[in-house]
């Protein structure tokens, strides 16, 4: 009999490919909070509370490998909207629906979950898909209530 896989701890790193790196910085700290942690000409870094990281890559800036004092990085591009969500505090559901209208963000849906988590979605500067979601949706969730 062969053993499973190693564990895996968490997802460390999530990436998004975006069209103006600075507009994109800008707006995830000012609708996240995310502080950003390094950065250069191609990607930056933005810490995620919970010990994530997101990374904003300029689109089409990583095609080709990047070489480090460390070694080389794998060439790595994406097109298109793509998703993430994003967990909020039970109970902070209104606050943030009223810190995205004090922005002018446009939700787009609302899902009320049977299982009692509510997600909201909404859109980045990119067109990416975000949403926020209150503890529940899924049943690894370590903040699911019950």
């Amino acid at each position: 009999m062969t053993p499973g896989p190693p564990p895996v701890a968490r997802i460390l790193e999530t990436a998004l490919y975006v069209a103006d790196l600075a507009r994109s910085e800008a707006f995830y700290g000012q609708v996240f909070g995310f502080r950003t942690m390094t950065g250069d000409d191609r990607m930056r870094a933005l810490s995620v509370p919970g010990r994530g990281v997101l990374l904003l890559f300029q689109r089409g800036g990583s095609v080709e490998p990047g070489t480090t004092p460390f070694g080389e990085i794998p060439a790595h591009d994406g097109h298109g909207a793509l998703h993430l969500a994003f967990a909020i505090p039970a109970g902070s559901l209104e606050s943030w629906l009223a810190h995205l209208a004090a922005m002018d963000i446009l939700i787009e849906s609302r899902l009320d979950w049977p299982q009692g988590a509510t997600s909201v979605y909404f859109r980045d500067p990119d067109e990416h898909s975000l949403e926020i979601v209150t503890p529940g949706l899924w049943p690894n969730d370590q903040d699911r209530p019950g």
